[in-house]
């Protein structure tokens, strides 16, 4: 039933492109594993090695403090409707800020997005797919936009001042890089 491959299909490309969630798994040499769902305009498949995502202003910033640690990272797409599918993207990644020189031509793949934060690049080097037979259905209804409007209802200074709250460090004490050392 699964099947591995070192890139990602037009088939898989389309079907990545369907999902309107996915999960992003990340962890350091040491501490806690993280996985977050994510959504939104927030994922582009460049090539079929190469997949960009959007991280925007939340909670923590888990990802990437571990990306900056060891760019490990796995990407998961799980098919909610239609026939059963799970596929993980495995690779390394790298993170970028507004600050870096790639930033602008990166942004371009994306939706102007309130609270754009970083985005993270995956050299996927492993693909893999596996049946699915016990994810359940899922009706997709519609995107949340609580996200949006908040980081929308902020000025950049505000979010700037979350960040050094929040984002600086991770579950571990981690540095997330958000801010130049």
């Amino acid at each position: 039933m699964g099947k591995q491959s070192s890139e990602i299909t037009p088939i898989l490309e389309e079907f990545i492109q369907k999902q309107p969630i996915f999960f992003v798994g990340t962890a350091g040499a040491e501490g806690r594993v993280n996985l977050s769902p994510k959504g939104m305009e927030s994922l582009r498949v460049l090539n079929p090695n190469r997949v960009l995502w959007l991280n925007v202003t939340g909670s923590g910033n888990e990802s990437a403090a571990h990306v900056l640690e060891n760019g490990r990272m796995t990407l998961m797409f799980c098919a909610l409707e239609g026939p059963p599918m799970i596929l993980r993207l495995y690779g390394t990644a790298q993170v970028f800020h507004p600050r870096d020189q790639e930033w602008n031509a990166l942004l371009e793949h994306f939706p102007a997005l309130p609270g754009t934060r970083q985005i993270f690049a995956l050299e996927v080097e492993l693909v893999q797919t596996s049946c699915g037979m016990a994810v359940p259905f899922m009706d997709y209804r519609e995107e949340r936009t609580a996200l949006n409007v908040h980081n929308g209802n902020q000025s950049f200074e505000q979010r700037r001042d979350y960040w050094e709250r929040k984002n600086t460090l991770s579950l571990d004490g981690k540095p997330t890089g958000i801010f130049e050392d």
